[in-house]
């Protein structure tokens, strides 16, 4: 069998010969796509070496196991005096896996805030088999990391601590964690992307291929030099176990948290005091800018840091101190980071017109940033219709029938299905206050900004619940 393909071998290198040949002949090169000259191509080396690294970093790394509170009676299989109950017996404790690593000799341990949350026991085994019980002293839930202490009966290994900001995109990683219960279990693959944004999270993650499942969280990932540079978090996934996309907490957004949390107990974060949307394309060309950057400034909250420098809804926050805000998602992060009581420079576009105004951030104020309200769906009814909108004048009697508490104005009644609107994300029960940027009291006021966008991309601000938007209403080509 290796004979009959030889003679095909020996074909296709005298192909490759000749045409090399005819490419170069008469002292031109005729290809068409592009080679390093000779003797400049990169040098291909072997693979890291895993072996001394995971020997290295595996004796920091811990199993933790967790355990919640029973569940109620009425939680319980064959409750409420059913003969059944006797089989399942007394309400059990439920038991949680996962993984923590050691950052200091005398027992500070680093680990997701889910696999200790809620936790009324902790109990830590090292990798020489030693258990520990643990305490929490500081969890911070928006970052999902928790500081947690054991008292060790001798010095501990540790694993040092990085800069996630020195990755790159490509680079060989290694995760070591208990997936599903099996300690120790040690992974590699690469960075696939940085600055990844989940929503309802706080962190922009490094995203990994290195193999990551349930009881990885907590765990570190590790770059070649030793250094833990994040911590495993999550999984992208449709079955429950790992389809190669993983997720860790950049570790120094974690480094930034690790004296509050140890002294605090709590993250204490910086605030600006708005509420911000993203730019679409659409919303970009309604604004007039040159491309979908920035954060737009949908509310300014009253007695915030904001306020009080000046900035107006409908901005556009373009820059913070000195710091491009290209993805309205990372503005939360910076500010976040920023010392409380700082004077930052946040750059601005107002109106087309590019302004500085000068911010003392604050600390946070949780109890102001409740999200967006979802009005329930109901009947079609109202008289004027554009762009798929079935709008009505407001008064106190229909307000009270839509249970809201404006009493005038302009309240979409209706959306259709699959229209411009429906696009554009609008909903009943969202009061129109303007078109354009000016405002509209009424049914009549508001067909008349309409008629004058003549068929433009318009910018609408929207009352939606407690908190208004700006929506970008494109019209059907």
């Amino acid at each position: 069998m290796r004979n009959r393909f030889f003679p095909l071998l020996v074909l296709l290198c005298a192909a490759f010969a000749s045409t090399s040949a005819l490419g170069a002949q008469n002292g031109k090169d005729r290809r068409f796509w592009t080679e390093l000259p000779a003797g400049h191509t990169q040098k291909v080396e072997g693979l890291p070496d895993f072996v001394t690294l995971a020997a290295r970093l595996s004796p920091a790394v811990v199993n933790i196991s967790t355990e919640e509170a029973a569940k109620t009676s009425e939680q319980q299989p064959g409750a409420g005096g059913s003969p059944f109950g006797q089989f399942f017996g007394p309400p059990q404790p439920t038991r949680s896996l996962g993984s923590g690593f050691i950052i200091t000799k005398d027992g500070y341990i680093l680990t997701n805030d889910h696999v200790v949350a809620d936790a009324t026991r902790i109990t830590v085994t090292t990798k020489d088999g030693e258990q520990y019980t643990a305490k929490v002293i500081g969890h911070d839930e928006k970052s999902d990391i928790a500081l947690i202490k054991i008292t060790p009966r001798h010095d501990l290994p540790v694993a040092p601590l990085g800069n996630s900001d020195d990755i790159k995109v490509g680079q060989w990683v290694m995760a070591i964690g208990n997936p599903f219960g099996f300690d120790h279990s040690v992974t590699v693959g690469i960075v696939s992307a940085k600055g990844r944004f989940i929503p309802g999270n706080y962190d922009d993650f490094i995203q990994t291929d290195a193999s990551i499942n349930p009881g990885n969280s907590g765990g570190p990932l590790i770059a070649l030099n030793g250094e833990v540079i994040g911590v495993n978090s999550a999984i992208y996934t449709r079955t429950g176990i790992s389809m190669g996309i993983g997720f860790a907490i950049p570790i120094n957004i974690v480094k930034q948290e690790l004296d509050q949390l140890r002294s605090k107990g709590r993250v204490e974060r910086g605030w600006l005091g708005v509420y911000i949307q993203r730019i679409t394309p659409d919303l970009a060309q309604s604004l007039g800018l040159s491309a979908p950057k920035g954060a737009l400034v949908a509310e300014v909250l009253k007695n915030g840091p904001a306020r009080e420098a000046g900035i107006k809804r409908g901005d556009v926050i373009v820059a913070y101190d000195g710091h491009p805000v290209d993805d309205s998602r990372s503005l939360p992060l910076m500010v976040g980071r920023t010392p409380i009581g700082k004077t930052a420079t946040l750059k601005i576009i107002r109106n087309g017109k590019p302004m500085d105004l000068k911010v003392t951030i604050k600390p946070s104020q949780e109890a102001e940033l409740a999200s967006l309200e979802s009005p329930s769906k109901q009947e079609p009814f109202g008289t004027a219709s554009a762009f798929g909108l079935f709008v009505k004048d407001l008064n106190p009697e229909l307000a009270k029938q839509m249970g809201l508490r404006e009493r005038h104005g302009v309240v979409i009644s209706s959306v259709k299905p699959g229209s411009s609107a429906d696009d554009a994300g609008l909903q009943a029960r969202d009061i129109i206050l303007e078109v354009n940027r000016k405002k509209v009291g009424d049914v009549k006021s508001y067909q008349q900004a309409i008629t004058a966008g003549k068929g433009k991309i318009l910018l609408l601000l929207v009352k939606r619940g407690d908190n208004t938007i700006y929506v970008a209403l494109k019209p059907k080509a």
